[in-house]
């Protein structure tokens, strides 16, 4: 369950959390451990995460599993507000380990994947200048062994939605709803998306998943990501970064619905700034910026690899 206050510390710094968080979930930890309503609630939401310890998302015999459990951090104490879900995972972290074990999950791969924990204490803190956890929902799949931190990619067990199966079945691949495929995901604070960190991030991948979920056969990859809209390729040289990064996939889909908070989140911190103030530092920064001041709309693009 929850570390002591003594041993919280090193708990934190392990999972990476930012420094400048760190004293304040340990001022707070009597907050939580003397109501005895919210302990209650924070086992709850362990057993929640227990429960679909290992499970890819549509194999939990509750199918709102997710939704579940972030209602219950939802619910904790309001003088802790985000905090609380980081309570919770770190509480959870004792049966996470336990399942890496016994999939042979390497230590180093289990806590580069865990810190994405504190990347998101980061984002948050970017965003609204205190501490707090941006995204519980999301840091839930690394907990509960669904995604993995391999170099410069993470790389989430997943099954195939009714919608993509049928886009990639007509674009000739053969792919029935629920089948497992890998959704690979960007992380911040990462560093350049360059060919040679993708390469190596893929080829970990590939005998990773080949050696710890050996039963599991992949139908392929699919990135879901505005950085696979092809308008990019009007804004950016033909050699950056991430139009290499679109070449690796074959796009099945694009999205009809804009998404324009999504890059400007990623690129800027903030999916709220108004478009007229968007710096013009980089080239990315230039490309998000005038396309969307000139009346246009981001995309989120469906690409798929075979595995």
């Amino acid at each position: 369950m929850l570390p002591d206050v003594d041993d919280l510390p090193e708990v934190l710094l392990d999972l990476g959390i930012p420094h400048e968080d760190i004293n304040e979930l340990v001022a707070r930890h009597r907050t939580l451990t003397s109501d005895t309503g919210a302990m209650r609630l924070l086992e709850e939401c362990v057993e929640e995460l227990a429960r679909g310890m290992g499970l890819v998302g549509g194999d939990h015999p509750e199918p709102s599993a997710g939704g579940a459990f972030l209602a219950r951090v939802e619910d904790g104490p309001r003088e802790l507000g985000r905090l609380f879900a980081v309570y919770a995972f770190v509480a959870a972290l004792p049966h996470t380990r336990a399942y890496h074990r016994t999939r042979g999950i390497p230590d180093d791969i289990s806590r580069r994947t865990l810190a994405d924990l504190g990347r998101n204490l980061a984002v948050h803190r970017r965003r609204h200048g205190h501490a707090g956890l941006h995204a519980p929902e999301w840091i839930r799949h690394h907990f509960c062994g669904e995604l993995y931190q391999l170099g410069r990619l993470q790389f989430e067990r997943a099954r195939l939605l009714d919608v993509t199966a049928r886009a990639l079945t007509e674009a000739g691949i053969e792919a029935a709803p629920g089948a497992l495929y890998l959704s690979i995901h960007i992380p911040d604070f990462s560093g350049p998306l360059s060919p040679a960190g993708c390469d190596r991030s893929i080829a970990r991948a590939r005998a990773f998943f080949a050696r710890h979920y050996p039963e599991e056969p992949y139908v392929g990859a699919l990135c879901h990501s505005w950085l696979l809209d092809r308008q990019l390729r009007k804004y950016l040289p033909p050699d950056s970064n991430i139009l290499r990064f679109q070449e690796r996939f074959s796009l099945t889909r694009e999205d009809t619905e804009p998404s324009d908070s999504h890059p400007v989140q990623f690129v800027f911190g903030n999916p709220e700034l108004p478009h007229q103030d968007l710096p013009r530092r980089t080239s990315l920064e230039r490309a998000v910026g005038d396309h969307l001041r000139s009346g246009g709309h981001w995309h989120t693009g469906h690409g798929w690899m075979r595995w």
